[in-house]
C-alpha cells in the first residue's frame, strides 16, 4: 500500500488552488489585504447591493472565505469548510447574477466556480494528504458532509432571500419614484 496515490495529489492540489484562492478573496474583505476594501469599504459595498448590515454581512462573508479557504486548504473540518466557502460564493453568486454568466461581463461565472469546488470537496473529503487524515477524520464524519450542507443551504437560502427582497422593494421603489416625477412634469 502507497501513502497516497493520483487522487490524493489531485484532491491536494484542488485543495490548495480553490482554498488558496478564497482565503486570499476573503482577506481582501477583513483586513484589505490583495487591493481589498477591508470591512469598512466592504460593508459599504455590501449595505449598496442589499445586504445589510452591511459591515456584519462583509465580516460573515470574509470569514466564510478566508476562513473556510484556509480550512479547505488545509483539509481540516473539510465538510464544514467546504460548505461554508460554497454558502459565501452563493452569496456572491446572487450580486452578479443580474449581469449573466460571464465573468467578464461581471457575472457569477467566478462564484460558482469557486463554490462548486468548494462543494465537491466537501462532498468527496480531503484525501490522505490533509489535516482530517492524519487527525483521523474527527472533524470529517460522513454525517458532517450532509449536516454542513444542509445548515449552510438553508441559512443561505435566508440571507440571500432577505436580500433579494430587499433589492426588489428598492428597485420597484425607484420606479414609483420616477413615475411620480413624469407625473408631475406631465399634470
Amino acid at each position: 500500500m502507497t501513502f497516497c496515490n493520483r487522487r490524493d495529489v489531485g484532491l491536494l492540489l484542488l485543495r490548495l488552488g480553490t482554498g488558496g484562492v478564497l482565503a486570499a478573496h476573503g482577506a481582501q474583505k477583513l483586513f484589505g489585504w490583495f487591493g481589498g476594501h477591508g470591512l469598512e469599504g466592504t460593508g459599504q459595498f455590501m449595505e449598496s447591493v442589499g445586504y445589510k448590515p452591511g459591515k456584519a454581512s462583509a465580516t460573515a462573508a470574509g470569514l466564510a472565505e478566508a476562513g473556510g479557504g484556509t480550512l479547505l486548504a488545509l483539509g481540516l473540518a473539510t465538510p464544514a469548510a467546504g460548505a461554508a466557502a460554497a454558502g459565501g460564493m452563493a452569496g456572491a453568486a446572487a450580486v452578479h447574477a443580474p449581469n449573466g454568466f460571464f465573468n467578464m461581463e461581471g457575472g457569477y461565472e467566478y462564484a460558482a466556480t469557486l463554490g462548486l469546488a468548494a462543494t465537491g470537496l466537501a462532498i468527496t473529503g480531503p484525501g490522505r494528504l490533509s489535516l482530517d487524515h492524519a487527525l483521523g477524520h474527527i472533524f470529517d464524519r460522513g454525517w458532517m458532509v450532509p449536516t454542513a450542507l444542509a445548515a449552510t443551504g438553508v441559512l443561505t437560502a435566508v440571507v440571500v432571500g432577505t436580500r433579494n427582497r430587499r433589492v426588489r422593494r428598492r428597485e420597484e421603489g425607484e420606479q414609483a419614484a420616477l413615475f411620480d416625477e413624469q407625473e408631475l412634469l406631465l399634470g
